[in-house]
């Protein structure tokens, strides 16, 4: 019972309080004038003590008013967070990973999240989007929405800086009970989804499927025209059929390769995620390699010179693969450079962060251009295409190589001037 009184005189001594505050101007001026009493109507200090104190006791005790009651009897309301203090669309547009863009009703930028201003640095805050995006399908489908109240939907291709593709969504944002055309302060948000990668991996996609039929394409043709031949003006010429015979064999033997490197390289795509764990002698593993090409360097009348260091060469990785990444780029070097009449293959420390060894083919033949050096590892990407298949080349060696070399987290790097040969660093861990 007693702490219910303590807390109701509290509570009366509050309001007394307030009352008093509220009236301060009141108050300032009655001070004033038993000041003037004082100074100047011969009224005594003590006389103006009571009077003004008395005044104070009446103020306080004046019955309760609502607006001050309202005050002291409920608690001020939390404050809101910072961020939700702002337009809730710009909160919104804020928490998307993709560019989105808020803009009003007659097409100017009210707000740009940090990935738009990131993609589309241009675009300024109070401008019409049209004054740093031109391009006429996006305004247009920004006209329409406008006009019309609808949500559109748009492919952006864009060329400059870079070719970039984007799925535009521009959708009207209508608030509750408000129709769109009434409404002075209604909204689009514009939303921007990259379908680069995807252009990308459909583009390869259609290019490999181009030249994979390409390169099967000619040589089943010659063997359908040979075998046409054979049966028929060539049945009974011993000498003709000998010499058919052997062009169709090359020429089998020319998809048979295809094919397996097609497949070699679809596996490595497979588990090119997986890093491999087998311990190798990388300095056993190039004295292989190039006992292996003894025979067509031989043929070529090109010396393979090799150079160990003496130090440890043991790596974690496939053996197998690596043999094929090897084994690819020395074959190479014995065809393409042959011109030099030696080819040097060394391993040495890497002398690089990240990397233990570096494993070094260098041919003297007649190299290439600087343009054509960083497509040399693209898929049935050739130089001289008529050349290349005439050494029986497929086009996937290099590509066989990188994603190999990608497989054991190494580093590819292929440097060639015209009349300098070609220099192949494969680092790895």
């Amino acid at each position: 019972m007693d702490e219910s009184h303590s807390r109701s005189s509290t509570k009366r001594h509050h309001l007394a309080l307030a009352r008093l505050r509220a009236q301060w101007g009141l108050l300032a001026g009655c001070a004033g004038v038993f000041v003037g009493l004082l100074l100047f109507a011969g009224l005594s200090p003590a006389g103006a003590l009571v009077g003004f104190l008395a005044m104070l006791t009446g103020i306080a005790l004046l019955p309760a008013t609502p607006a001050i009651d309202k005050v002291e009897a409920e608690p001020a309301p939390p404050q809101l967070p910072l961020a939700l203090q702002g337009n809730p669309v710009s909160v919104f547009a804020d928490a998307l990973i993709d560019p989105c863009l808020v803009l009003d009703r007659r097409g100017v930028l009210l707000h740009a999240n940090p990935a738009a201003r990131r993609q589309f640095p241009g675009v300024t805050t109070g401008n019409p989007l049209s004054f740093s995006m031109r391009n006429p399908e996006l305004v247009q489908a920004i006209d329409a929405a406008l006009r019309s109240g609808v949500t559109r939907s748009i492919e952006l291709h864009e060329t400059v800086p870079s070719e970039t593709w984007d799925k535009v969504v521009v959708a009207p944002l209508s608030r509750p009970g408000m129709d769109w055309f009434s409404d002075e302060d209604r909204q689009l948000m514009v939303t921007f989804q990259s379908l680069t990668d995807l252009k990308r991996v459909e583009a390869l996609r259609s290019d490999f499927i181009a030249n994979a039929s390409h390169e099967l394409r000619t040589p089943l043709a010659s063997l359908l025209g040979f075998i046409d031949t054979l049966l028929g003006p060539a049945a009974k010429d011993a000498a003709a059929r000998e010499k058919f015979l052997g062009i169709m064999r090359g020429q089998a033997e020319r998809m048979s390769k295809l094919i397996d490197d097609l497949l070699s390289l679809s596996r490595i795509e497979m588990h090119q995620h997986v890093r491999p764990t087998g311990s190798i002698d990388l300095a056993a593993l190039l004295r292989e390699v190039r006992e292996g090409l003894m025979t067509q360097a031989k043929a070529a009348d090109v010396e393979i010179r090799i150079n160990l260091f003496a130090g440890p060469s043991t790596t974690i990785g496939d053996r197998g693969q690596l043999y094929e990444v090897f084994e690819n780029l020395l074959d190479n070097a014995i065809k393409y450079g042959a011109g030099g009449k030696f080819v040097e293959v060394s391993l040495a420390p890497a002398g690089r962060p990240g990397f233990a060894h570096v494993v070094t083919v260098i041919d003297h033949g007649p190299g290439v251009e600087p343009e054509h050096v960083p497509r040399l590892t693209e898929r049935f990407y050739r130089i001289d295409a008529d050349a290349s298949r005439k050494k029986k080349g497929t086009g996937l060696g290099l590509a066989i190589v990188k994603h190999i070399v990608n497989r054991h987290r190494g580093q590819l790097s292929i440097k060639s001037k015209p009349g300098e040969g070609m220099r192949v660093d494969v680092f790895l861990p």
